[in-house]
């Protein structure tokens, strides 16, 4: 093993008209680190294409992370999901990105766009293996990974983006990886590059999509841990114990709230400098405190983290707000979601009358609610989450 992590993001858009997606993502993780990632295109658009994806992934995904050989799962596809007899072309298509241990990627595409290769910033080949499994016509290959590699897969909407229009023959391959390689040095998520490139796709349909244009991108990245506390201890007793486990943790540190920072400033016995600058108006001011990455105030910033947080999680409509602001929030985000791979949460569960009602259970307080809200959009990331509650 080692210390490189898997961070998968995607995004899809509908052909115009369609409520449902024909394009589905699959992505399983495994106890033993192992991470399965099936795109599979179904035949035409709406909900028969949807189903018939839907399946496809549904069934490649969980034989092969309960360790089915590759052939198998392909034959069962095969006899699910025959061939269709008047068009001659299969009723959904897919791409396999199997990870194992964060070491080795095996690739498996059949009758998708190529999966693009980023290595240390550049375009790069990889070996392909063609095989004949069930009638069909498929490609595998094996890839040592180090560190920033990054895979990009997509489905056939995002080459046939711009045909008529911006391009006579379609947004060619080639194009969409100097598009992708251009992106990868800036920093960007998985999920944002992901959404970068749909968002490019529709722009290039006219915002009437022709066909569904899903992507996926796989990125290896180095663990990265991040720590956040977010009010003070129930009993002022725990303060020393909290204190000192928060700063023991490796990795950067965020406090929110303005009890909490006040407490962590006589604790560090450091000087806690309030800012006036308001840089979003509904946003309130950071702080500073020597030896914090980060200090911001509590209930308002934090929601605002978990509006953004659902939202990168579904459409990754706001990632160009919390991506270039500059107040609590977006910094916030910018740790959390970009940043951190790994992320321990100290919250205390002492009660705040300001923001309920004393009489409620703990477990209906506003800031628990948030905790909650915002640990699962950051598992639904891939994030590694830890809770400790005082």
């Amino acid at each position: 093993m080692n210390d490189l992590c898997v961070e998968v993001g995607y995004k899809s858009v509908n052909h115009v008209g369609e409520q449902l997606c024909g394009d589905h993502v699959d992505v399983i993780e495994k106890e033993e680190g192992d991470t399965v990632i099936v795109l599979a295109d179904g035949l035409g658009s709406g909900v028969k294409a949807s189903i018939l994806s839907t399946l496809t992934s549904k069934i490649i995904s969980t034989m092969m992370a309960e360790g089915i050989a590759l052939e198998n799962c392909v034959e069962t596809i095969a006899a699910t999901l025959p061939v269709d007899k008047m068009r001659g072309v299969a009723y959904s298509t897919f791409t396999i990105i199997h990870i194992t241990g964060s070491e080795t990627a095996e690739i498996i595409q059949y009758d998708n766009p190529g999966v693009i290769f980023i290595r240390d910033g550049k375009i790069s080949d990889y070996p392909k293996q063609e095989m004949n499994l069930g009638g069909k016509k498929i490609f595998r290959s094996t890839v040592g990974l180090r560190e920033n590699d990054c895979f990009v897969a997509m489905s056939d909407g995002c080459p046939h983006a711009g045909i008529g229009t911006g391009y006579n023959f379609g947004w060619k391959e080639s194009d969409i990886a100097g598009f992708m390689e251009n992106l990868w040095g800036v920093g960007y998520t998985a999920k944002t590059l992901a959404t970068m490139l749909v968002d490019e796709c529709y722009k290039l349909y006219g915002g009437k999509p022709g066909d569904d244009a899903t992507c996926v991108t796989v990125q290896i990245r180095k663990r990265n841990p991040m720590n956040m506390l977010f009010g003070p201890p129930s009993n002022p007793d725990d303060l020393n114990r909290m204190m000192s486990l928060f700063f023991s943790k490796a990795g950067k540190h965020i406090i929110s709230g303005g009890t909490t920072s006040t407490l962590a400033a006589k604790w560090l016995r450091k000087p806690l400098h309030p800012s006036l600058d308001f840089e979003s108006k509904d946003i309130p001011p950071i702080a500073h405190i020597e030896g914090v990455d980060l200090v911001t105030e509590g209930v308002i910033t934090v929601n605002k983290v978990v509006e953004y947080a659902k939202d990168y999680v579904n459409d990754n409509e706001s990632y160009e707000q919390w991506g270039y602001k500059r107040d609590g929030a977006a910094l916030i985000c910018r740790m959390l979601f970009e940043e951190a791979t790994d992320i321990n949460f100290f919250v205390g569960k002492a009660i705040n009358p300001a923001h309920q009602n004393p009489d409620l259970p703990i477990n209906f307080s506003i800031k628990m609610n948030l905790v909650k809200e915002l640990s699962e959009s950051l598992k639904s990331m891939g994030k590694r989450v830890k809770v400790c509650y005082f």
